[in-house]
């Protein structure tokens, strides 16, 4: 999900799911005040009124970890009257989201999602989540995923073509936007690049105009083209009228095309009454999958592509690995796990630089978690950001170090960059074909170096993008 969904720091789930701080702030449920008359776990002081909100905004990594530090397993967090349980070890993630994970819902975290994507996959929760999962799950399934493979390496290459030796460019908004045509291509079977690039402008205005419940100044719900609300809303309808019209004339000529919309129409869910999908749950599962498809790998790249320009050692070994194996051919689904060190680079890069950083969960019924009896109505935090970086589970925690991944035994927990459990990111697969078979396409090309004294500076928001982009020079492959 990108970041620019939500000006506000926000709890995001595994798949990038959100609660807006300010969402937070107003609410003050029954659940909540009760929870406020019983023992809780310490935390750090916050102001009146508003607890932790202002420490959170300022510097949310930096914060959640110093609470996760100084306090231990279990912190208490307050965004106004609302308490949050922060959970630090790794045994608490295994609990939440695999042991028990019907006793926690999504929903609450999903407000501003929900607003713009409907009920896809990341905004539901309980029975109606499993159905719809089990209905889009087949679009995901190895053969149907390897069949894009072709088209990954293609769009990359016709990227690579439309760069230039020494030419500086921001990473961060190539790599959005090749991930962004080739979710296209698969999900919509369009060329963005073909007539159709108002979907990838519309869908860039939907995200940087950021429209909040309560309205903050600069969201008032003033429909007018020079305001945020305006902009968001005519975007919005702009890509309804896209995919409404793609779903009616996929439904009226029945033919499968291969692209995941054609897989949506033609599911039925054969465990229950056989009913397929409607046209509003094919809609909100495209949406899902088309803003969660691009999000995550292109700042997965980014941050990997940062990460071997400041460690050219790393880089060093990754490059002999891609010449050894490939020898100068296009990457291929038969090839990938044969390169084994690319996938070292690509754990140790989630690890460091998780997109989805933080992730909620709600209490349907009371737990006992770190001596603590929590009520029902108990809002969770989870963070991959502050696990990712335990130093008693990590050691040298703050280093970029692959190697880590060749042998040395991780917690179940400790490393959570797709989620875990039922809820595990369904387009994973997806995701990981295309990091790898993407960067094994343009290392042979180039081996981009960040241009000196940028700053690369994590904001985190609902995905981990950098603050300013990446601006990097384009330097010719030493496997060119």
């Amino acid at each position: 999900m990108s970041e620019t969904m939500s000006e506000s720091p926000a709890v995001a789930n595994a798949s990038g799911a959100i609660v807006a701080t300010d969402d937070i702030l107003s609410r003050s449920s029954s659940a909540s005040r009760r929870m406020e008359r019983r023992a809780l776990p310490p935390g750090p002081e916050g102001m009146p009124f508003a607890g932790n909100l202002f420490q959170f905004r300022a510097d949310p990594l930096n914060f959640v970890t110093a609470v996760a530090r100084s306090y231990g397993e279990a912190a208490t967090i307050h965004m106004g009257a609302q308490p949050l349980i922060l959970f630090s070890r790794p045994e608490h993630v295994r609990y939440f989201l695999t042991e028990q994970p019907r006793n926690f819902t999504n929903r609450e975290f999903a407000r501003n999602l929900t607003r713009l994507l409907g009920d896809g996959l990341l905004t539901t929760d309980g029975d109606f989540h499993r159905q719809q999962r089990r209905l889009v799950q087949p679009a995901f399934h190895k053969k149907r995923v390897d069949s894009y493979a072709t088209t990954m390496v293609q769009h990359t290459s016709e990227m690579l073509d439309r760069w230039t030796p020494g030419e500086a460019l921001d990473i961060a908004r190539a790599m959005q936007d090749l991930t962004l045509r080739i979710v296209a291509k698969a999900l919509f079977d369009v060329d963005l690049r073909d007539g159709h690039e108002n979907l990838g402008q519309q869908f860039t205005n939907v995200i940087e105009n950021p429209v909040q419940l309560p309205f903050s100044l600069r969201g008032l719900p003033i429909n007018l083209p020079f305001t945020t609300y305006g902009r968001n809303m005519a975007a919005r309808a702009a890509l309804d009228a896209y995919v409404y019209g793609l779903i009616a004339q996929r439904r009226a000529d029945g033919h499968d095309r291969g692209d995941v919309v054609s897989m949506l129409l033609a599911a039925q869910d054969t465990e229950s009454d056989g009913a397929g999908l409607t046209d509003q749950q094919v809609r909100d599962q495209t949406m899902t999958l088309l803003a969660a498809g691009h999000e995550t790998t292109s700042n997965a790249l980014t941050w990997t592509l940062y990460l071997l320009s400041e460690h050219p050692y790393v880089l060093e070994r990754l490059l002999r690995e891609l010449d050894d194996t490939l020898g100068g051919r296009a990457p291929t689904t038969a090839a990938i796990p044969k390169l084994r060190y690319l996938d070292w680079v690509f754990n140790e890069s989630l690890r460091l630089y998780p997109p989805a950083w933080t992730q909620g969960r709600h209490a349907i019924a009371s737990f006992e978690r770190a001596g603590y009896v929590f009520p029902a109505g108990t809002m969770v935090m989870l963070s991959q950001w502050v696990m990712h970086r335990l130093p008693e589970v990590w050691g040298d925690a703050s280093a970029f170090r692959p190697e880590r991944w060749g042998g040395e035994a991780v917690p179940q927990g400790a490393y959570f960059p797709f989620g875990s459990g039922p809820r595990m990111c369904i387009g994973m697969p997806f995701a990981q074909l295309e990091m790898r078979l993407l960067l094994a396409t343009i290392l042979q090309r180039y081996t981009p170096k960040l241009v000196p004294g940028w700053p690369v500076v994590p904001r985190p928001r609902v995905t981990l993008r950098p603050k300013y982009g990446v601006r990097m020079t384009l330097v010719p492959s030493p496997l060119a």
